[in-house]
């Protein structure tokens, strides 16, 4: 996959508000399970799962079983390239 793809694939994961709020509540409470994650958003875990799914795609966030749980998290090393996309943006912009 060309990184162009990569790019391509993070921005989609990244342009829905549900994902975002994920994102989000991952970056300020650390690795979350699905209920968790339901509780604090007020969605189906369905929809929490196929979101996750999405991002775990993407590459943004990974997931580790723990006992009975999978927890997921973000990987930050996956984020810089968004913020570097972003701040060439606003330099060519501003």
């Amino acid at each position: 996959m060309s990184k162009k793809e990569k790019d391509m694939r993070v921005f989609k994961a990244l342009g829905n508000e549900l994902r975002l709020q994920i994102i989000h509540i991952l970056s300020e409470k650390g690795p979350l399970c699905v209920n968790a994650l339901v509780k604090r958003l007020g969605v189906s875990q369905s929809a929490i799962s196929q979101n996750l799914k999405i991002l775990e795609n993407a590459g943004l966030i990974k997931s580790k079983k723990l006992g009975y749980w999978v927890h997921y998290s973000l990987v930050p090393e996956n984020l810089l390239p968004v913020l570097d996309i972003l701040k060439k943006l606003t330099e060519e912009l501003g």
